[in-house]
């Protein structure tokens, strides 16, 4: 009963928390409505209720090893609606970074202060220093190539490596490798024992997630397996790590949409939006460390299975 009001609490913080803010960011996008409807035309056919679904498989989707890219993608679509876009996409995702920084708020206050304390100390082997210094550099591959790719790819949004078909195949390899993973993997090292070397490890599996369908969240959790850590500890260790990719990720593609602007019909479904992946952002975190406590990961590998076969089956028969 306890846990349950303390979950109700923090849920109605997180809805008060993600709806402050894109209400604080809604003249910014409304002022800034320079160009004609077609740039924001894919998000104004979205109600309020497709708002929703979209957050829900935005929040559902970006903590557990399944991709949300790949499922904004393909689930819209299935649906009917057409494809939600990057602009939609990048703008709900504020709702997973409010979930995830409400959730990791204490752990994250903890590993500073005692970063903090170890540099005064020059205690460089403390359990938080270590934890900090890995997830800083942890979070370097990701932003590397992420720029590279930005940099080296023209139109990367409509690149072939974001095509339906390397998602489907991604999610197919990712599959097999969480599998892999799972079967190696001695499950011993707990959180207490993680060192700046997984986070750098880690980190350049982080990286991975840049393709579509392969999930960051199922690329960092999977290396940690190989890693031998616990499954609860690869996926608390996953989300801290990438806390810092996510914000910067979610932080561009919110200037890039800011640059073009919204208009005033499509604040309420963008608001819903955020506010919808924000719940179930919180909600995907909470249960997946639960979980992952008592159980294994082979109910997503032969999701990802099912998932990635599924859309070959699909290209097949529309061909």
């Amino acid at each position: 009963m306890i846990q349950l009001k303390s979950l109700n609490r923090r849920l109605t913080y997180l809805l008060a928390f993600s709806s402050t803010l894109m209400l604080a960011l809604s003249p910014m996008m409304v002022a800034q409505g320079k160009i004609p409807d077609t740039t924001d035309s894919a998000i104004a056919k979205f109600n309020w209720f497709q708002a929703i679904i979209l957050g829900m498989v935005q929040g559902l989707t970006e903590f557990l090893p399944i991709s949300s890219t790949a499922h904004l993608k393909v689930v819209p679509v299935a649906l009917g609606w057409g494809d939600p876009g990057v602009a939609f996409t990048a703008v709900i995702q504020l709702g997973s970074i409010a979930a995830v920084l409400w959730y990791f708020w204490s752990d994250l206050s903890q590993i500073t202060k005692g970063m903090i304390t170890a540099i005064a100390k020059s205690d460089y082997q403390s359990h938080d220093f270590r934890l900090g210094i890995g997830i800083g550099l942890g979070t370097l591959p990701i932003v590397f190539f992420g720029l590279s790719m930005k940099l080296l790819i023209p139109d990367l949004d409509n690149s072939p490596l974001r095509s339906i078909g390397v998602i489907a195949g991604a999610s197919i390899v990712m599959a097999l490798l969480l599998a892999l993973s799972e079967k190696v993997s001695t499950h011993r090292r707990n959180f207490e024992e993680l060192s700046w070397q997984d986070g750098v490890l880690m980190g350049f599996a982080q990286s991975l997630a840049l393709i579509p369908g392969v999930s960051r969240s199922g690329s960092t959790i999977t290396s940690g397996l190989f890693l031998n850590l616990e499954r609860a500890t690869a996926a608390r260790f996953s989300f801290l790590l990438g806390i810092p990719a996510i914000t910067l990720a979610g932080l561009v593609e919110l200037k890039e949409v800011l640059d073009l602007g919204l208009s005033n019909d499509i604040i309420v479904p963008v608001i819903v939006g955020v506010v919808s992946s924000a719940v179930f952002s919180y909600l995907a975190i909470a249960w997946l460390i639960r979980y992952l406590q008592k159980r294994d990961t082979w109910v997503f590998v032969w999701y990802r299975l099912g998932f990635g076969l599924l859309i070959f089956v699909s290209m097949f028969f529309s061909s």
